[in-house]
């Protein structure tokens, strides 16, 4: 049984479904309305199908002001109170609307991660396509069972994870009812080194809970989010800003416009690649399977009314003659004409001779 395909903002995700390209915008705004709103532009024209943003609140997960964090910004070290710089880039509740309107004028998904029942509200108010929940609030159950309450899909990162801790997340937004579910493989570090990207994770959380599973990638390049996509990845998530220069902790590692489209351009390149499965011919091997394909011919000139025996054929190119599978079954039929060394040998070259 397949995981049931996902509806957001008129795309599908799911399995077999175009994997769905989320620009990670975050905190890259910087507390910055006209550079939320450049991001969504610049991502729009990248090829992503949706961006995301963080309303929360810091006093939802934050009140000890001394809590310092060290981070590299515009090529220097920063240190400074953990509250500062997330009080700073805070997303105001008024400005949701105009952001979820100017998405829905580029024709991307907007979505976001709220920390709080309010946040929720907030993003349900303005018809947000998803409704997101970070990795480090996976624990938070109460908040997962509220956001399932919703009806609109809930993506759950699941950094820094035991199983334990999945399935309990995975069952708070499943008590919910309402929502569908979509699970992402996640490694919380900035940037994440190849020895810790772990994507059969992905394959794992796909198989053991039967919904949708993605990728947030937090590595360096696209290598890692190509991959997983030819492992089965339905969503992908890429942090993005304008420039790798601008103040911030997460700039730095952050896909720029360039970097976003050639993911983009990668990743459905590798979906082409992947194909249907079908065992079946590619449309482009037609030619192929008509010139190099082995075909029975006359090993020697050849008269009308032979009995035909085994000996009197070999295999030859162009496939346009019986097949090969043929050659005991024509033991004994009778030439309805004259047959050429190297002719190909047909059905119509027999009497009363019929392909099966």
């Amino acid at each position: 049984m397949f995981p049931d395909i996902i509806h957001a903002s008129g795309r599908e995700i799911g399995p077999g479904r175009p994997c769905f390209l989320a620009a990670e915008i975050g905190i890259n705004h910087n507390g910055d309305l006209a550079l939320a709103r450049e991001l969504i532009g610049a991502a729009a024209r990248a090829g992503a199908d949706g961006v995301k943003f963080q309303n929360y609140r810091t006093e939802d997960f934050l009140s000890d002001r001394s809590l310092l964090l060290s981070y590299t910004s515009g090529g220097q070290r920063i240190t400074e109170p953990q509250w500062d710089l997330f009080k700073r880039c805070e997303l105001r509740p008024e400005w949701l609307a105009e952001l979820k309107r100017l998405c829905d004028e580029t024709g991307i998904a907007f979505f976001s991660t709220p920390t709080s029942e309010l946040g929720v509200r907030e993003l349900v108010e303005i018809g947000a396509a998803l409704l997101k929940n970070g990795s480090d609030f996976l624990t938070h159950t109460p908040l997962l069972e509220y956001m399932g309450r919703t009806g609109i899909p809930v993506v759950v990162s699941t950094g820094m994870a035991e199983t334990e801790d999945v399935d309990e997340a995975v069952a708070a937004v499943r008590r919910g009812g309402r929502s569908p579910l979509i699970l992402l493989h996640c490694t919380s570090s900035y940037p994440t080194p190849p020895s810790a990207v772990n994507l059969r994770r992905m394959v794992s959380l796909q198989e053991r809970y039967r919904v949708p599973a993605g990728f947030s990638d937090h590595t360096e390049g696209n290598a890692a989010a190509v991959q997983a996509v030819t492992l089965g990845a339905c969503f992908l998530e890429k942090h993005f800003t304008l420039n790798h220069d601008l103040p911030g902790p997460d700039h730095w590692f952050s896909s720029t416009p360039q970097e976003f489209a050639e993911l983009v351009e990668a990743v459905r390149a590798a979906e082409q690649r992947l194909g249907s499965g079908d065992i079946q011919p590619a449309a482009t091997e037609a030619e192929g399977r008509r010139k190099y394909r082995l075909s029975l011919a006359a090993a020697m000139d050849l008269k009308a009314g032979t009995y035909f025996v085994p000996e009197m054929a070999v295999l030859r190119r162009p496939g346009t003659g019986l097949l090969p599978k043929n050659l005991w079954r024509l033991a004994g039929a009778v030439l309805a004409r004259d047959m050429a060394r190297g002719e190909p040998l047909t059905a119509e070259c027999f009497k009363g001779f019929a392909l099966q």
